[in-house]
């Protein structure tokens, strides 16, 4: 099938990376959050990364100015209802995107896919609360979307070929490089990046080091660009901790318990950029 526009559900960090990203490549998107105020500034977010691609040269003012044009913001779900795509861009919470999904569900054409960008939970248990769990998959970008080459492609015990070609086909045109992924907790990246952040929490809780030298350590004796903690601010220490709670609760596993620092600081609201502070503290 062509995928002509797509629907976003979320105008967080990952479902505006996402807009900006089908519409610079020439598709109408459909933004839709629970208030004006999380859509404006899922915009605003837009406007800025479009505004360092030019000034990096990457792109012209004509292209955001066509970027942003292709990209409404709507607070109803009714006006996903025509998209032959949604991709889910909520919060890593499960009883959230169960409900989003089961509302896509009953609105969207029976032929539409459905797409979870979700970074560790069950795309098969996702689907099976659809009527059209062959059209469920998980479609899984990487933060920053606009610089991030890869998008994890999951199926679930149900998803069809010609769902997973057809997501194949889009992350293509986005300019992405997508990889095929069995269902299971985390996936590929996230089963092993997120304990490897986990570890250097446990590493910094015990005082080996500080959080400077644990990141420089990665970065220059294992050529990281970026060091865990200071990669643990950029994706969140709530998405963290929520992928470690599904490793741990899945695997049943002792090696996948959280760390409590990691718990204690999610705990105080120190999730990282987002609140302008985490393990560092930002401007």
């Amino acid at each position: 099938m062509s995928i002509d526009n797509v629907g976003i559900v979320g105008a967080g960090t990952m479902g505006n990376g996402i807009a900006q990203v089908c519409a610079l490549h020439g598709l109408p998107v459909t933004l839709v959050d629970i208030s004006e105020t999380a859509l404006a500034k899922g915009l605003a977010s837009v406007v800025g990364s479009l505004d360092r691609l030019i000034k990096k040269g990457t792109i012209g003012p004509a292209d955001k100015d066509a970027a942003l044009a292709r990209i409404r913001t709507s607070t109803s779900y009714d006006d996903l209802k025509d998209a032959p795509l949604v991709i889910e861009a909520a919060p890593e919470n499960l009883e959230l995107k169960i409900r989003i999904l089961r509302q896509l569900d009953g609105l969207l054409a029976p032929e539409a896919i459905i797409a979870s960008n979700t970074s560790s939970i069950s795309i098969t248990q996702l689907a099976a609360v659809t009527a059209r769990a062959e059209r469920v998959v998980g479609m899984h970008f990487f933060n920053p979307v606009p610089v991030m080459a890869l998008v994890e492609i999951i199926r679930g015990l149900q998803t069809s070929d010609a769902t997973h070609d057809a997501v194949r086909e889009l992350a293509l045109k986005l300019g992405k490089t997508p990889i095929t992924v069995k269902n299971a907790p985390g996936f590929v990246v996230n089963r092993l990046l997120v304990p490897m952040i986990n570890e250097a929490f446990f590493v910094l809780a015990e005082g080996l080091a500080s959080p400077e030298d644990i990141d420089a350590g990665m970065k220059l004796g294992c050529n990281h660009p970026i060091g865990p903690l200071a990669l643990a601010d950029l994706i969140g220490l709530d998405v963290c901790l929520a992928v470690m709670n599904v490793f741990f609760a899945e695997f049943n596993d002792s090696k996948y318990r959280p760390c409590p620092l990691l718990k204690e600081m999610v705990a105080a609201g120190r999730l990282g950029r987002k609140t302008g502070r985490g393990v560092y503290t930002y401007a």
